[in-house]
């Protein structure tokens, strides 16, 4: 038995690294990601949140585990904003009209982009929704984190915590 749970750490390890590797930098990413608005608008450059712990979540109307999500997400915006958290939700909806309605039912306090060409999706190799991204100040993905498990999210506050205290 410790022979499996130990095998399924070291492929989660073993994807994590690898995932990263080609998550790569803030800065590389950025020229990959061309967000905007729901509306269409160009919005800000990842490189923008330089300096910041940045909280990046992929999500979609159509996800369950996104709407357990936002009250997560939701709560770190407004405890850790002012120590230098930056929380972005990035959506992928084939129509804005579906993200709307799903934000007209779950407000957010926290940025809401758009990856119209799901170039951001590609770079990042997305096989999960919601997936998230924890980034360090100097730009460098620290952790991934592929779906939403209520139980999972003082893990995640801890690590959070963590980078904002480096």
């Amino acid at each position: 038995m410790k022979e499996i749970k130990f095998s399924y750490f070291a492929i989660a390890l073993l994807f994590v690294c690898t995932t990263s590797s080609y998550a790569g930098h803030l800065e590389q990413l950025s020229s990959s990601c061309h967000l905007t608005t729901l509306e269409g608008d160009p919005t800000y450059n990842l490189q923008e949140l330089k300096g910041k712990v940045v909280y990046m979540d992929f999500w979609a109307s159509w996800c369950p585990p996104c709407i357990k999500s936002f009250p997560f997400l939701n709560q770190l915006d407004q405890d850790l904003k002012d120590k230098g958290l930056h929380v972005v939700g990035i959506n992928l909806d084939e129509k804005v009209a579906d993200a709307q309605e799903f934000l007209a039912k779950n407000p957010v306090d926290f940025s809401i982009v758009a990856d119209p060409s799901k170039q951001c999706a590609k770079v990042l190799e997305l096989m999960a929704m919601p997936t998230s991204y924890l980034i360090d100040r100097s730009g460098n993905v620290r952790h991934i984190h592929q779906g939403f498990r209520s139980g999972e999210s003082e893990e995640l506050r801890a690590l959070i915590t963590q980078l904002l205290q480096e």
